[in-house]
């Protein structure tokens, strides 16, 4: 390598760097607003995280940087690099591209918009006052479509935000996917509730401490891989997961001590998160392509985990035990086999982070939806109420008592979020592929699940998905790791005999 590409490469990773540190302060902060800073606080630090968010925005698209990309991205002078460096620089030159034209003044109000509604999303949902929340949220959608119209319209606008979460993915492979799933998964949903084998599930509602409800959850995390010295679990109101850096993967998890399960599943998704964040390869460390290659094959980690390792048979062979001793009063007369269809019993349900794995996929699509005409058909923010009322009725057939229990239920709106919701139906049928290829190469998969030794899962995991990081797209991901691309059949597939075998139909 020439020594002025040798001087120009250091000097650029030096500003990789240090944008990378205003990112891990930035999380940082937002970590600590929604895991207990003191409320009379929050507007002011969300001044902060504006400040703070603004400077990293202004080196991603800084002069420096332009010139950087501009000398690195010659045709003479990239040959010269290493794959590792050409993949930070394309990454860094498709951020510039993108936010290049967004006046900084701009950016600053709506990163200080959404960190402050985040915080009165908590209040607004445990008062049910939509009233009180829809001029914020107002105000995040209108700051939204200017940015769309900065960023460039890809086929529809809602195709411009969904692309920021899953890479090439447009609403109209979405309507064609979620369109072969519905037509599966809807007639599976009729035949289970008119099945006359419903699980028993009133055991489930007992009142289970928040102190032996944490051991256990710490106690299971540990169990799948989950490395404390990287990382900590804490509470919210919304579970979520934050990487700070590859040495610290931050997760929480929300307690009900009325509902053992709410928070260990919590855990167990979130966990899944974490995983793949924290075994990311390190020679990636402080660069873009520290963090998941997209939210769908992110969520796919947590799904697999929450759902397809932790409510399977297998898992509560080895694990209903340890479960009992926490709570032996509750649960020393349920059967593990009672106790395994309980947790995967299937019921149309308001909430979605509650919902079993079937119906949950209509929560995804209700939400979808109504995206869709948010920023497609100008659906107006006052009128989401009525119009997720209105569909909740026409998909799952029930009504939300009051707006914190509808609309008001996710905080992802409140941050800003649009196009993040097809991610996680995305990530249950990147889940359901990567199983079946797990299958295959580790037949002795449920056998090591029943016997507690889910380090060689989580192994295969990292040297297949994890340890790239963002560095393979997700395409590239579900090919080299199934063969094919994304194929929803496996997820049906999936469904299907699991919920037949325990309906009995």
């Amino acid at each position: 390598m020439e020594n002025e590409v040798k001087v120009k490469l250091d000097q650029f990773r030096e500003l990789v760097r240090k944008i990378r540190g205003y990112y891990e302060a930035v999380a940082l902060l937002h970590w600590d607003l929604r895991t207990g800073a003191p409320r009379k606080g929050a507007e002011f630090r969300s001044e902060t995280i504006g400040i703070l968010d603004t400077e990293m925005f202004k080196l991603q698209i800084s002069e420096d940087m332009a010139k950087y990309l501009e000398y690195f991205t010659n045709e003479n002078v990239i040959s010269q690099l290493d794959d590792l460096d050409r993949k930070i620089i394309l990454d860094c030159k498709k951020e510039y591209e993108l936010n290049k034209l967004i006046p900084a003044d701009q950016f600053q109000e709506y990163s200080v918009l959404t960190a402050h509604a985040q915080t009165l999303w908590e209040e607004a949902k445990e008062k049910s006052d939509f009233a009180g929340f829809e001029p914020y949220l107002s105000k995040i959608v209108a700051m939204k479509k200017v940015f769309i119209d900065y960023w460039g319209v890809k086929g529809t606008r809602y195709d411009t935000l969904i692309d920021m979460y899953e890479p090439d993915m447009t609403v109209e492979k979405l309507d064609q996917i979620f369109s072969q799933l519905r037509s599966r998964l809807v007639p599976l949903v009729e035949a289970i509730q008119a099945s006359p084998h419903q699980p028993e599930k009133g055991f489930l509602q007992q009142i289970f401490k928040k102190e032996q409800q944490e051991k256990f959850g710490l106690f299971i995390l540990e169990q799948m891989g989950y490395d404390f010295e990287a990382g900590r679990q804490d509470e919210s109101v919304h579970p979520f997961a934050t990487s700070l850096n590859v040495g610290d993967v931050r997760i929480t998890t929300h307690y009900v001590e009325e509902d053992v399960t709410n928070a260990l599943f919590s855990s167990l998704h979130e966990g899944g998160h974490a995983l793949y964040e924290q075994n990311i390869d390190v020679k990636f460390a402080g660069s873009p392509l520290a963090e998941g290659t997209s939210m769908g094959i992110h969520e796919s980690q947590s799904r697999l985990w929450e759902n397809m390792i932790g409510r399977s048979r297998a898992f509560w062979e080895r694990y209903y035990g340890d479960l009992q001793e926490h709570f032996a009063p509750q649960l020393q007369d349920v059967a593990v086999e009672d106790f395994y269809r309980a947790i995967n019993s299937v019921e149309n349900s308001l909430i979605r982070i509650d919902a079993d794995e079937l119906t949950y996929n209509l929560h995804i699509i209700i939400r979808y939806e109504i995206e869709k005409m948010l920023f497609n058909e100008d659906l107006s923010v006052k009128d989401l109420p009525k119009v997720w009322n209105s569909k909740y009725q026409q998909y799952l057939g029930v009504q939300p008592p009051n707006d914190g229990l509808g609309v008001l239920q996710d905080v992802h709106w409140s941050g800003g979020d649009f196009g993040y919701f097809a991610s996680y139906s995305l990530g249950n049928m990147y889940a359901a592929q990567f199983l079946n290829t797990i299958r295959k190469e580790l037949p002795q998969y449920d056998e090591w699940i029943a016997a507690g030794n889910l380090l060689p899962i989580k192994e295969w995991l990292t040297a297949k998905i994890y340890q790239y990081g963002k560095s393979l797209t997700p395409s590239e991901i579900i090919v080299q790791v199934t063969g094919e691309e994304l194929n929803p059949n496996y997820l049906a597939d999936y469904l299907e005999a699991k919920y037949k075998e325990i309906y009995k139909l």
